[in-house]
């Protein structure tokens, strides 16, 4: 057998990465998708910049959004700022991130109820993921699970990134999100039907970018769904209620499921009520 040279061994060693990856289905798009019966790259992109025309809070950035179906597909990623370096880079594939933790963590109004007469599923932002995964929460060690798979993350041209045909779309991101700005989508009769996230701003501010995007996209039917927010016409909106800890470290959350204030924090309680 002959000895190969360095070029031919590089290129063999290059071919059975690529032939593994593809066996993995890392790089190999979702067979299925319910991504036709969710918004595509237009509609999230109106819809996006009209919730950031009516979102003042935070530092007023231009923002990523990004759709997943219920099963975790990319669906369509757009932004608002003149280019893709018109809001911060590393957001594009934060949005996902959120995207896909609000709908994999979220639950249909007809999964579960207490028998008592009371909204059943449970809806879960991103935002109410804070406390619960800190040291100490019921939740800790979730923000570790299910990775961000990179060779999705980081695919194809950049140039591409935020349009309609973005690399990301037709598969599945993953990641988990802790912090504000990603939302479950919920149609009529409260049934999840995938994730918006959306990233750029301050984490509160996220959070609010994408009630309202999700509010312009009629995807918000969770009115019969249960949440922890404590207000049954907004079930999984944002929390502030994090107190000092005397012992110092993270602070407490009251809930369980409360969010650290930002700069410029909105008031959380003024955005829209979901629909029935």
């Amino acid at each position: 057998m002959s000895r190969k040279s360095l070029p031919e061994l590089a290129a063999a060693f290059a071919a059975c990465a690529v032939m593994a990856s593809t066996a993995s289905g890392q790089t190999t798009p979702a067979p299925f998708n319910n991504c036709g019966n969710l918004p595509g790259y237009t509609q999230l992109k109106a819809a996006l910049m009209a919730a950031v025309k009516a979102e003042n809070s935070g530092l007023n950035n231009q923002m990523w959004g990004t759709i997943v179906d219920r099963d975790g597909v990319v669906c369509a990623v757009a932004f608002t700022g003149n280019d893709r370096t018109g809001q911060w880079p590393g957001s594009r594939v934060i949005s996902a991130q959120k995207a896909n933790t609000a709908n994999a963590f979220s639950l249909d109004s007809g999964s579960f109820s207490n028998g008592k007469g009371q909204a059943g599923g449970l809806a879960l932002s991103t935002a109410n993921l804070y406390s619960a995964v800190q040291p100490g929460g019921s939740l800790f060690g979730l923000q570790e699970s299910n990775p961000v798979n990179p060779n999705v993350a980081y695919a194809g041209s950049p140039d591409r990134n935020g349009t309609a045909i973005d690399p990301m779309v037709g598969f599945r991101i993953g990641g988990v999100n802790v912090f504000g700005g990603g939302l479950a989508l919920y149609g009529p009769g409260g049934v999840v039907v995938g994730g918006i996230g959306v990233s750029g701003d301050t984490s509160c501010t996220d959070h609010m970018v994408a009630w309202r995007t999700r509010n312009n996209l009629n995807l918000d039917h969770l009115g019969n769904v249960a949440g922890v927010s404590g207000d049954s016409a907004r079930p999984d909106n944002i929390v502030y209620d994090i107190t000092a800890n005397p012992n110092g470290g993270t602070g407490i959350s009251k809930s369980g499921f409360g969010h650290p204030m930002c700069i410029n924090t909105g008031d959380q309680t003024k955005l829209p009520a979901v629909k029935p």
